[in-house]
């Protein structure tokens, strides 16, 4: 037990002088776990590569430039898709928030489209637009549209009425409310849905590009299926996961946090 503690100390220590580390430390033990399995070769290697033969494929796949060339239009397509969701997304839902009549109106609408999938409107947008990134980009903008929508009516509903009354006493207009008063006490709530926008966004994203796809992370594991390769799949797991992880803790997050601790939503 005494050594336990002990381990545990360094690592408390060493995590706490390089924040990096206590990402990597968790999956140590996994990634020996799959190492001891692959080698005791428990499932063929063709149906399990141990850890070595997963890196020498990546490093075969960036030596080549495919890797770099599908992640970089993975991250394009997420970009474009999120970016025109946030668009819709936002100020649908500050007229929603603000109008008890549009919240009558589109709250059902809303729900009865948040409730059909993204990947269920994949058949009839390959009767509309083929296999190509017009199809890709409406999945992700259908996927990114609701949490971010659901998000802003929530915080635009959320902010006190007598906020907005005072600052009317105090002669604010209309739009000066708006800016002031109203979207910076619903900003955390559509920071949280921007961030769960992107995470349903990108999942969304690499299941289009497996089915439709002609290049990206999910393209890559599908051709790979196709070729046998079951190291260049568990190389887009990887890199999916890796990507995620660095986009959401060292940027999505952190803004979530900064944008909940400057509207005294949470102690810093």
């Amino acid at each position: 037990m005494t050594a336990i503690y002990t381990i545990w100390g360094y690592y408390a220590r060493w995590t706490a002088r390089w924040p990096a580390m206590a990402a990597f430390v968790p999956f140590v033990p996994l990634i020996a776990a799959w190492g001891f399995i692959a080698w005791l070769e428990i499932f063929p290697p063709v149906f399990l590569p141990g850890p070595v033969e997963v890196v020498e494929r990546a490093w075969t796949l960036l030596y080549k430039g495919i890797l770099t060339d599908y992640l970089a239009d993975s991250l394009s397509r997420l970009a474009v898709g999120a970016a025109v969701g946030m668009c819709i997304a936002i100020p649908l839902g500050v007229l929603i928030g603000l109008s008890r009549r549009a919240h009558d109106f589109a709250w059902p609408i809303l729900l009865f489209f948040q409730a059909i999938g993204d990947i269920a409107w994949l058949p009839i947008l390959l009767v509309w637009f083929g296999f190509g990134l017009t199809t890709m980009t409406f999945v992700i903008v259908y996927t990114v549209l609701f949490p971010v929508v659901l998000n802003t009516v929530l915080g635009i509903r959320s902010v006190k009425p007598e906020l907005r009354r005072a600052a009317q006493s105090l002669g604010a207009s209309k739009p000066r409310i708006l800016l002031e008063v109203t979207l910076p006490g619903a900003l955390p709530n559509i920071i949280t849905g921007l961030r769960n926008g992107l995470g349903y966004g990108w999942r969304a994203l690499i299941a289009a590009e497996i089915i439709v796809g002609t290049s990206g992370i999910g393209f890559l594991m599908f051709d790979a299926r196709r070729a046998g390769s079951v190291e260049e799949i568990v190389v887009g797991m990887i890199v999916l996961g890796i990507l995620w992880y660095i986009v959401d803790s060292w940027f999505l997050a952190p803004i979530e946090r900064a944008t909940g601790q400057r509207w005294g939503l949470v102690t810093s």
